[in-house]
């Protein structure tokens, strides 16, 4: 049983006429009475009472039509929904983020997206650092919201700045150096240092000790936690100052301190970050979605 031999059916039974019938599919009625008879025999059933004035449906071809009309709209959804997978309307997004500034710009991105376009799905994650990059790279996520440090030296990814951020050093309240405005961090090469962990965000790592070099010393690391909180968390404690991205403090308590460098300190970007080459073509949907939000931090 073929599907065009089906059609032919639908087609017959909806005319009861092998002319009108034929006439609608553009097709010569020689070719409709024949699929016709090819279905009848391999069902080994008459679908059809006919003669020389009239064509009527049998009680087997009545039971036919209607699993035809069902199986016809089935093929034609499957195929509207294809189409739509294909240019990405329908899908799966996987999205990571730091959990820091882009939380300004995802809440009302991901609404709009999804009010858009109801039958893709998303998925969101937040990453330290380094497992983000090192999950986008892997095609673990198909979109991340991350630094642009340790980005730009992987060739397979694009990025598009959202936003630039600043560096602070953190410190706690109490801290002789709490209330200044603007801090020369070479003033507080002595200190124990709270940074990242190393194998957790490598990039972040390097960041820091990247800040520090350009001071011209080597921070003494006395903690290198795994999670953002816990580093808010130690130098709270007293424990250590950090060098952290200045929008953190909306995650730290108030007890700290978040002092901009000098002039030796510039911005960081903030970027979105997506393989290159990828598969997935909702990542561009998303993307020209994003394009329109405007970030307010």
């Amino acid at each position: 049983m073929e599907i065009r031999q089906l059609k032919y059916f639908a087609a017959v039974a909806e005319y009861l006429n092998f002319t009108e019938a034929s006439r609608h599919l553009y097709v010569a009625q020689s070719a409709v009475s024949q699929q016709v008879a090819e279905l009848e025999n391999q069902l080994g059933v008459k679908l059809f009472w006919r003669n020389k004035r009239t064509v009527r449906l049998t009680s087997a071809g009545e039971v036919l039509l209607k699993e035809t009309i069902f199986l016809l709209s089935r093929l034609e959804e499957a195929a509207e929904k294809t189409k739509r997978a294909d240019s990405g309307l329908i899908g799966r997004l996987r999205i990571g983020f730091l959990g820091y500034t882009e939380r300004f710009i995802l809440p009302s991105l991901v609404r709009r997206f999804r009010h858009k376009y109801p039958h893709i799905d998303l998925e969101l994650e937040q990453y330290h650092h380094g497992d983000l990059i090192e999950r986008l790279n892997n095609e673990e996520l198909d979109i991340g919201f991350t630094f642009s440090f340790g980005v730009e030296s992987i060739g397979s990814l694009n990025r598009i700045c959202v936003h630039h951020e600043t560096m602070s050093v953190v410190l706690h309240e109490d801290h002789p150096a709490a209330q200044e405005e603007v801090i020369n961090l070479a003033d507080l090469a002595t200190e124990p240092f709270v940074v990242l962990n190393r194998r957790e965000s490598p990039q972040g790592y390097h960041q820091t000790l990247q800040i520090c070099s350009t001071y011209g010393f080597a921070p003494n690391i006395a903690h290198e936690p795994r999670l953002l909180q816990t580093a808010l968390m130690l130098v709270d404690a007293g424990m250590g100052i950090a060098v952290l991205p200045t929008s953190a403090k909306l995650q730290a308590s108030k007890s700290l301190r978040f002092i901009q460098l000098d002039e030796h300190q510039g911005s960081h970007e903030l970027v979105v970050a997506w393989k290159k080459n990828t598969a997935n073509p909702s990542i561009s949907l998303f993307l020209e979605e994003m394009a329109v939000e405007k970030p307010v931090v």
